[in-house]
């Protein structure tokens, strides 16, 4: 992978390619929903990964009743006295649903760990339970799919550096990720430790290379649609019905109504 980071794909290729496997997501999503299934996606990584980026490619074009994307704030006072998995447990599917974690209950095994805000038995518990509490996940029959999105840290300084100089993402920047360049050694740690004591036969981890963003969300599509053994589910049929003779209906004035003023006419 790595040598082929400076082989761009082309936008065409890329755009074509990603169409092609959002519409398997959408035959995907009706197998889900036909057959009551519950999947869970977890995506996981260093910020500016590209997580943000492949899960809105994932959920473009699926219905937000079936498939949903779960990005939880930090927690609350009193959710900070439940037991950790607790809140994360709340958005889990019913039947017929996906959900695409914009990260997850990981969160203590990164960034609460390496920046201080869980203490070390904490932390400790977290590596003990979770490998328990996923189990307990496919054993009841949710489908769970874990991602972990891999950038170098040239790229992430320089997506960063994007970020900081553009008006329309600077809000994807915050004095956390800035934190994350100076632990980047911390950070990794902490990931292959989390990898060592999650990485289970029940629920592997799947690591993403995501130097480059296209090849990144193409692969891990593709791979969560191999993964599935879903199948396509025809749909309904339905017929346009002919519109039936008017009734002598007449439209109320238009000045009695208030309209958005034309900002296009202005273009």
């Amino acid at each position: 992978m790595a040598d082929r980071a400076t082989d761009q794909l082309s936008r065409k290729a890329y755009e074509k390619e990603l169409l092609r496997l959002q519409a398997e997501l959408v035959k995907l999503q009706e197998w889900v929903r036909a057959e009551g299934v519950r999947l869970v996606v977890v995506f996981e990584g260093r910020d500016a990964a590209g997580k943000g980026g492949t899960i809105r490619r994932v959920a473009e074009h699926l219905n937000p009743r079936v498939a949903r994307i779960a990005a939880l704030p930090k927690p609350t006072e009193r959710q900070r006295t439940q037991w950790y998995f607790q809140r994360y447990v709340e958005h889990l599917p019913a039947a017929g649903e996906i959900v695409l974690f914009d990260r997850s209950w990981y969160n203590r095994a990164g960034v609460e760990y390496v920046m201080g805000f869980c203490t070390q038995p904490e932390y400790q518990r977290f590596l003990r339970q979770c490998p328990i509490f996923e189990r307990m996940l496919v054993d009841d029959g949710i489908l769970l799919r874990k991602y972990w999105f891999s950038v170098s840290d040239t790229v992430q300084q320089e997506r960063f550096r994007r970020r900081l100089e553009d008006p329309l993402r600077r809000w994807k920047l915050s004095p956390m990720d800035l934190e994350s360049i100076t632990r980047w050694e911390a950070y990794s740690r902490a990931k292959d430790s989390m990898l060592v004591h999650t990485d289970i036969a029940e629920a592997p981890w799947y690591v993403v290379e995501s130097d480059d963003k296209r090849r990144a969300r193409l692969n891990m599509i593709a791979h969560l649609l191999a993964s599935v053994p879903y199948h396509e589910v025809a749909p309904p049929v339905l017929e346009l019905p002919e519109r039936p003779p008017s009734t002598g209906y007449q439209r109320p004035p238009r000045d009695l109504q208030t309209y958005v003023p034309d900002h296009s006419a202005n273009l």
